[in-house]
């Protein structure tokens, strides 16, 4: 089983991290494209990143690899709203034959499976790019709860922030009710929050972009232990 994953030119966090979870699963793996993404804000050109014809291209290159499904494993969507995302698969499945899921639609599609309501959120991003992100989980039907976010416009600069302060600030917002914490940027170290914050589901996005994909192509989510909680999810 070959994974296509679509990543974001500045992420140091999402390689290693879906390595490490597939680590000891030799019949999957993952295989990376990388195209430009170097700062996320609402502003100037920076949208313009996730345009249709970039992503196309790089799936093309994924396609040669004869991957079985291709992932999207920026979280624009979340702020761009999922209609942009599901806009983005149908092109490149138009384009590859391949099915395509992307980080945010896995996402709702986890929260869902959980029959999670309230949703707490944590990123690093600027509050404009957050408060976008939660009018979407509205429109998707969740209620958002507590969140936490660090003003940071990034990209690059995501991974420099230690897992212990995801850790802290997804315990802040467990400690406010919700069903369950979305940590939602696929540079951000949240793997070790998700797995030291027990009392509420916590769903890193490097782990659900990896159950989206494993799922597109068609492929059992529990033959991957290391997805925690995900893996159990039908």
């Amino acid at each position: 089983m070959r994974l296509g994953m679509l990543t974001p030119s500045s992420n140091t966090v999402l390689e290693p991290a879906t390595y490490g979870l597939l680590a000891g699963i030799p019949h999957v793996t993952a295989h990376f494209q990388r195209l430009r993404v170097l700062s996320i804000t609402l502003e100037g050109g920076s949208t313009g990143q996730f345009d249709t014809a970039p992503m196309i291209a790089a799936a093309e290159m994924l396609a040669d690899a004869k991957v079985h499904a291709i992932c999207w494993n920026g979280t624009s969507g979340s702020w761009l709203g999922a209609e942009a995302d599901r806009a983005i698969c149908a092109a490149i499945t138009g384009r590859t034959g391949l099915p395509c899921t992307t980080a945010t639609l896995a996402l709702y599609d986890a929260l869902r499976a959980l029959g999670a309501r309230r949703v707490g959120l944590v990123t690093p991003y600027l509050g404009s790019v957050q408060a976008e992100i939660l009018a979407n989980l509205r429109t998707e039907g969740f209620e958002p709860a507590a969140e936490r976010h660090l003003e940071d416009p990034g990209n690059y600069s995501f991974a420099e922030h230690a897992p212990d302060l995801v850790t802290r600030l997804v315990r802040a917002v467990a400690a406010e009710a919700c069903d369950a914490i979305a940590i939602h940027c696929t540079n951000f170290r949240g793997l070790d929050a998700a797995a030291a914050v027990t009392e509420v589901p916590v769903l890193d996005s490097v782990a659900v972009a990896l159950w989206g994909a494993l799922r597109a192509a068609g492929a059992d989510p529990a033959q991957v232990p290391a997805l925690g909680a995900l893996a159990r999810l039908a």
